[in-house]
Protein backbone atom coordinates (compact mmCIF):
# COMPACT_ATOMS: atom_id res chain seq x y z
CA UNK A 1 0.00 0.00 0.00
CA UNK A 2 1.37 3.39 -1.02
CA UNK A 3 1.57 5.93 1.76
CA UNK A 4 1.55 9.67 1.13
CA UNK A 5 2.10 12.14 3.95
CA UNK A 6 1.59 15.84 3.25
CA UNK A 7 2.83 18.74 5.33
CA UNK A 8 3.42 22.46 5.05
CA UNK A 9 -0.04 23.96 4.86
CA UNK A 10 -1.12 26.93 6.92
CA UNK A 11 -2.44 30.47 6.96
CA UNK A 12 -0.73 33.15 4.91
CA UNK A 13 -1.56 36.62 3.68
CA UNK A 14 -2.18 37.34 0.03
CA UNK A 15 1.11 37.71 -1.80
CA UNK A 16 2.88 35.36 0.58
CA UNK A 17 4.44 31.95 0.02
CA UNK A 18 4.13 28.42 1.33
CA UNK A 19 5.87 25.17 0.49
CA UNK A 20 4.00 21.89 0.67
CA UNK A 21 5.80 18.57 1.00
CA UNK A 22 4.61 15.06 0.28
CA UNK A 23 6.63 12.06 1.41
CA UNK A 24 5.84 8.91 -0.57
CA UNK A 25 6.70 5.29 0.15
CA UNK A 26 8.11 4.87 -3.37
CA UNK A 27 8.79 6.61 -6.66
CA UNK A 28 5.75 7.44 -8.82
CA UNK A 29 4.33 9.95 -11.24
CA UNK A 30 2.76 12.42 -8.82
CA UNK A 31 0.47 15.37 -8.71
CA UNK A 32 -1.07 18.00 -6.50
CA UNK A 33 -4.80 18.63 -6.52
CA UNK A 34 -6.90 21.00 -4.45
CA UNK A 35 -10.48 21.24 -3.31
CA UNK A 36 -12.15 24.41 -2.10
CA UNK A 37 -15.40 24.31 -0.09
CA UNK A 38 -18.36 23.53 -2.32
CA UNK A 39 -16.16 22.88 -5.35
CA UNK A 40 -14.82 19.83 -7.11
CA UNK A 41 -11.24 18.74 -6.69
CA UNK A 42 -9.08 20.33 -9.37
CA UNK A 43 -5.67 19.72 -10.87
CA UNK A 44 -2.85 21.98 -9.72
CA UNK A 45 0.46 20.47 -10.88
CA UNK A 46 2.06 17.19 -11.88
CA UNK A 47 5.55 15.79 -12.13
CA UNK A 48 6.90 12.71 -13.87
CA UNK A 49 8.43 9.73 -12.11
CA UNK A 50 11.88 10.96 -13.16
CA UNK A 51 11.15 14.49 -12.02
CA UNK A 52 12.23 15.83 -15.38
CA UNK A 53 8.82 16.83 -16.69
CA UNK A 54 6.17 19.01 -15.10
CA UNK A 55 2.71 20.31 -15.91
CA UNK A 56 0.62 23.09 -14.35
CA UNK A 57 -2.92 24.34 -14.31
CA UNK A 58 -3.24 27.70 -16.00
CA UNK A 59 -4.38 29.36 -12.78
CA UNK A 60 -1.09 28.60 -11.00
CA UNK A 61 1.44 28.63 -13.83
CA UNK A 62 4.21 31.09 -13.09
CA UNK A 63 3.37 31.18 -9.38
CA UNK A 64 3.68 27.54 -8.28
CA UNK A 65 6.59 25.18 -8.81
CA UNK A 66 6.45 21.41 -8.40
CA UNK A 67 9.70 19.57 -7.78
CA UNK A 68 10.91 16.21 -6.61
CA UNK A 69 13.74 14.80 -4.54
CA UNK A 70 13.95 11.20 -5.74
CA UNK A 71 16.51 10.29 -3.09
CA UNK A 72 13.89 11.10 -0.45
CA UNK A 73 10.81 10.10 -2.48
CA UNK A 74 9.43 13.54 -1.66
CA UNK A 75 7.50 15.94 -3.86
CA UNK A 76 7.27 19.65 -3.14
CA UNK A 77 4.90 22.39 -4.21
CA UNK A 78 6.38 25.85 -3.83
CA UNK A 79 3.54 28.36 -3.89
CA UNK A 80 4.36 32.04 -4.37
CA UNK A 81 2.20 35.12 -4.88
CA UNK A 82 -0.66 33.37 -3.16
CA UNK A 83 -4.19 34.64 -3.66
CA UNK A 84 -7.37 34.13 -1.62
CA UNK A 85 -8.63 32.01 -4.55
CA UNK A 86 -5.85 29.51 -3.75
CA UNK A 87 -7.53 28.69 -0.44
CA UNK A 88 -8.31 24.96 -0.42
CA UNK A 89 -7.31 21.60 0.93
CA UNK A 90 -4.33 20.41 -1.09
CA UNK A 91 -3.91 16.72 -1.82
CA UNK A 92 -0.82 14.89 -2.96
CA UNK A 93 -1.58 11.99 -5.31
CA UNK A 94 0.43 9.16 -6.82
CA UNK A 95 -0.21 7.04 -9.90
CA UNK A 96 0.51 3.35 -10.22
CA UNK A 97 2.32 2.91 -13.52
CA UNK A 98 4.79 0.44 -14.95
CA UNK A 99 8.50 0.97 -14.51
CA UNK A 100 8.75 2.23 -18.10
CA UNK A 101 6.47 5.20 -17.40
CA UNK A 102 9.28 7.59 -16.57
CA UNK A 103 8.69 10.90 -18.32
CA UNK A 104 4.92 11.23 -18.49
CA UNK A 105 2.80 13.58 -16.39
CA UNK A 106 -0.87 13.10 -15.52
CA UNK A 107 -3.48 15.78 -14.97
CA UNK A 108 -6.74 13.88 -14.60
CA UNK A 109 -7.62 12.79 -11.11
CA UNK A 110 -8.89 9.50 -12.49
CA UNK A 111 -5.28 8.77 -13.52
CA UNK A 112 -4.21 8.61 -9.89
CA UNK A 113 -4.54 5.69 -7.53
CA UNK A 114 -3.41 6.98 -4.15
CA UNK A 115 -3.77 10.22 -2.24
CA UNK A 116 -2.81 11.67 1.10
CA UNK A 117 -4.94 13.07 3.88
CA UNK A 118 -4.71 16.63 2.57
CA UNK A 119 -3.30 19.81 4.05
CA UNK A 120 -5.22 23.06 4.47
CA UNK A 121 -3.97 26.21 2.79
CA UNK A 122 -5.74 29.42 3.72
CA UNK A 123 -4.86 32.73 2.08
CA UNK A 124 -6.27 35.85 3.69
CA UNK A 125 -6.96 39.03 1.76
Amino acid sequence: QVQLVESGGGLVQAGGSLRLSCAASGRYPMGWFRQAPGKEREFVAAISRSGGNTDYAGSVKGRFTISKDNAKNTVYLQMNSLKPADTAIYYCEAARRGAGYVTGTLRRESDYDYWGQGTQVTVSA
